[in-house]
Parts: C-alpha cells; sequence; structure tokens
C-alpha cells in the first residue's frame, strides 16, 4: 500500500469515526415540534409524542442555548409543557425535541446510595454544597414498585426521638408517618431539628421543598448540625424554584429514603413541608386548566397526597424502615385547612404546635391536648397508657377552668380534681419544656412521667 493511500484510509476512518460520534448525539427516531403558544406557566407545542412526565429540550433565540422543559399534560396532538427554570428569549415556532437518552438508562435516572451521605443536592440530585458529583453513587428512577400492605412489617417498636415530650405522651413507632402541623414562627424547624440530632435512626434525608432560600443554609448549619449531617442527605428545592422541582424534590428525597430502606437500614425521613408540595403541584394543575375543587385546590392535589406519604413506612420484615415526618403548614393557624384535613387523615398521628404556647416561651410548644399517635397503643404497657391518660385530664380540666383560677373566682375544695390539677400544673408544664440541646431518652422520659404522680 502506497504513502498516499495509506493516508487517504487513515483519513477516511478518522471522518467515518467523526460522523458515528456525531451521530450518536442524535437519537435514530429523532422528533421535533415547533413552540406555538406561551402563557404563564405553560408552554403548548405540536408535533412531538411524548409521554407524560418526560423532558425535552427548547431552542432559545440565542444560537446553541437551550432550555430543558416537562411534559405535564396533552390535548390531542398538543403538548403542555412547563420549564424547569425561569427562561427568556423563547421565541413562537422555536423548535422543541426530545432529548437522547444516556446509554446507560432509559429515562430520568437521579444518584442514591451511601455515597450521598453528608451531602446537600437539588431536586436533579445535583451538588449545592460546591463539592464534586459524588463518583459512587448508583442511579435509580424516581417511581418504586408500590409495596404490598400485606408484606409490610407492622409498627411494633419504640422509636427515640430524644424528645421528653413525644417519647412520653406521643409515643412513637419505628416506621410511623407523622404530621407536624404549625402555623409560621412557632418553632416547628427547631423540634425538627432536635428530631434529626436525636432520633436514633441509621439514615436521616431531609426534603426542604418550598421553603426560603436563607432557611436551608440554617437548617443544615444550626440546627441539623455538623454530627447530624455527616448521616443525612439534604435534598433542596426552595421556593424561587419552579413547581416542578419543588414536586420532584420531594419524590428524590423519598426514593433516597426508599433506597436506604432497601438496603436494610432505619430511615428517618423529614419532609418540611407537605403543603408547600400540595401548593406545587396546585399551581401546575391550574395552568393546565383543571378546575380547582376545594378552596383552590384541583382534585390531583387529594390524590398526589397519599401516593407521596404510603411510599414511607415499614417494608417486608428483613428490610429497612422508613419513619416520616411531615410538616403541615396551617393557614392563620386554621386546623380545618384542607390541606391539613387530608393529611391528617392519611398520617399516623398528628403533632399540633400551639401558637399561643409559643408565644409565652413554652417551647417546644406542642399542644399535648390536641396532638395523637395512632400507633402508641400498640406500643406502651397499660400502666403507661394510663399515666398519659391522667396527664392529659390533669392538663385538660386546669386549662378549662385557668380563667376562673386566674381571678381567683375559683374556691379552693369545690373540685377535688380540679384541687390536684391546680397542685400539679407546675409540674406538668415544667414536664412538657426542654430546651434545644437537652436530650432525654425514652426510658428517661417515662421515669420521669411515673415521679409526677
Amino acid at each position: 500500500m502506497s504513502v498516499e493511500t495509506a493516508l487517504f484510509t487513515s483519513h477516511w476512518q478518522r471522518t467515518l469515526e467523526d460522523a458515528r460520534k456525531a451521530a450518536s448525539n442524535i437519537a435514530p427516531t429523532q422528533q421535533f415540534g415547533r413552540l406555538t403558544r406561551a402563557t404563564g406557566l405553560v408552554l403548548e407545542a405540536t408535533g412531538l409524542k411524548l409521554p407524560l412526565e418526560s423532558s425535552c429540550l427548547i431552542e432559545l433565540e440565542d444560537e446553541g442555548r437551550t432550555t430543558e422543559a416537562e411534559v405535564v399534560g396533552f390535548t390531542g396532538d398538543k403538548l403542555y409543557l412547563m420549564p424547569y427554570v425561569e427562561t427568556s428569549g423563547l421565541v413562537p415556532g422555536a423548535r422543541v425535541w426530545a432529548p437522547k437518552v444516556s446509554n446507560h438508562a432509559k429515562g430520568k435516572r437521579f444518584p442514591v446510595g451511601k455515597a450521598l451521605l453528608g451531602r446537600i443536592v437539588d431536586a436533579r440530585g445535583r451538588p449545592l454544597d460546591g463539592k464534586p458529583a459524588p463518583k459512587d453513587a448508583e442511579y435509580a428512577a424516581l417511581s418504586a414498585p408500590m409495596l404490598n400492605p400485606l408484606e409490610r412489617e407492622p409498627i411494633k417498636e419504640v422509636l427515640d426521638v430524644g424528645v421528653r415530650s413525644i417519647n412520653s405522651l406521643l409515643t412513637i413507632g419505628r416506621g410511623q408517618r407523622l404530621g407536624l402541623f404549625a402555623g409560621s414562627g412557632v418553632g416547628k424547624s427547631v423540634l425538627l431539628g432536635m428530631m434529626a440530632r436525636y432520633t436514633r435512626a441509621d439514615v436521616i434525608v431531609v426534603g426542604l421543598i418550598g421553603e426560603r432560600g436563607r432557611e436551608v443554609k440554617d437548617f443544615i448549619e444550626n440546627i441539623l448540625g455538623d454530627e447530624g449531617i455527616k448521616r443525612s442527605v439534604v435534598v433542596a428545592a426552595p421556593a424561587d424554584n419552579s413547581p416542578l422541582l419543588r414536586l420532584q424534590g420531594a419524590a428524590y428525597a423519598t426514593r433516597l429514603a426508599e433506597d436506604f430502606r432497601e438496603k436494610g437500614l432505619n430511615v428517618l425521613l423529614i419532609m418540611d413541608s407537605l403543603t408547600r408540595y400540595a401548593m406545587a403541584q396546585r399551581e401546575i394543575a391550574l395552568a393546565i386548566g383543571e378546575p380547582p375543587a376545594t378552596k383552590g385546590y384541583p382534585p390531583s392535589v387529594f390524590a398526589k397526597l397519599p401516593a407521596l406519604v404510603e411510599r414511607a413506612g415499614n417494608d417486608a420484615p428483613d428490610k429497612g424502615s422508613i419513619t416520616a415526618f411531615y410538616t403541615v403548614l396551617t393557614e392563620g393557624d386554621d386546623q380545618q385547612d384542607p390541606i391539613a384535613d387530608a393529611a391528617r387523615a392519611i398520617l399516623d398521628g398528628h403533632i399540633v404546635l400551639s401558637r399561643k404556647l409559643a408565644e409565652a416561651g413554652h417551647y417546644p410548644a406542642i399542644d399535648i391536648e390536641a396532638s395523637i399517635s395512632r400507633a402508641m397503643t400498640a406500643l406502651i404497657d397499660e400502666t403507661h397508657f394510663e399515666r398519659i391518660k391522667y396527664f392529659k385530664q390533669m392538663m385538660s380540666r386546669y386549662q378549662r377552668n385557668r380563667d376562673l383560677i386566674s381571678v381567683g373566682a375559683y374556691a379552693h375544695g369545690s373540685d377535688p380534681l380540679l384541687d390536684r390539677a391546680i397542685q400539679l400544673y407546675p409540674k406538668l408544664e415544667e414536664f412538657l419544656q426542654q430546651r434545644m440541646t437537652e436530650s432525654t431518652t425514652y426510658g428517661e422520659a417515662v421515669m420521669k412521667l411515673n415521679h409526677l404522680f
């Protein structure tokens, strides 16, 4: 073979290889559509056939720039798209196409596993802590197979959360799902931080969904702390993220917890907040034309809430568990808010924080009378249960007569039970209060409850 022939052959091979590489960036069945309308949060495109929740790319006015969007609905041959980030540069007739899926997987894949411990990531699994992406992370889809309810292990083991009033009066079981019902500024984040630091769990997954961006760093540094973050994964989707990312952040945090549970670990899942998750779904549903139902919330909101919550809990006996705490914001401290009412029905108990107690400097501001743990009766003995009933009776009797006692209108001896409540009330109130830096084990809490009487 002559030198010229060898050079020509080598050049032809390189050209063919370059062509193959270029072709590999375009899917064999690449579809292109056109952007026909942009109204509010929703974009409309035609010429594409894509399934719901799939991603697509939209070209912008500047050459070479694109933005990513998700299919949130369709009517006939018209797709409704919602971009992940606020965009500028969209033009009528812009090209829309489905990105080529990476070779190692199909569909959206997110990093999961122990490689993420100690990390803070966004709703797409990208690092927010300035560190490189974990190299040894596994990848999984957001959705997981539904658990057979008959194969779930029942809640039969007490979970120590380190908070005296919860351990003794609202005893929680491993694998339980509870709601933390509170208005703004009554100490829910501090209480969550206490439980995150003191709860006996192998792994903590924190989903900060729709909260203020300032609170993300504050929660990590001042509430979770260095010791807490070492065994935690934090997924942050603040309020300035698109509703799609807020929904995805909650689903991703739950998927991380499911992956740890499958590996046999006991997981504590903290979701702050379930209300912001519902509001994100409301924004999407209203934008694509779903009619509002209860106080402006479309029906799809009330369908998504149980779908998310039911993913937590115990798995089969040979696997791990997910104990979940979901914060629920009560607008104007209204316990009959539609989201609060729906959450109360699908959770295994609720802890109500009182604004009156918080304003009086009573922390944690747990309203014991309004709170309940539905799994408690299966976890404690009869003596403990009778102590709890007596404690609540004393608190209730005193609170109902508080005004009479304060103005001196009650005559001592008129009601023996109330006399006993007046005598015990200072001790009961002291028992319910606990400093943020103080931890009380389950055994200590039960012993102190017995010593009260």
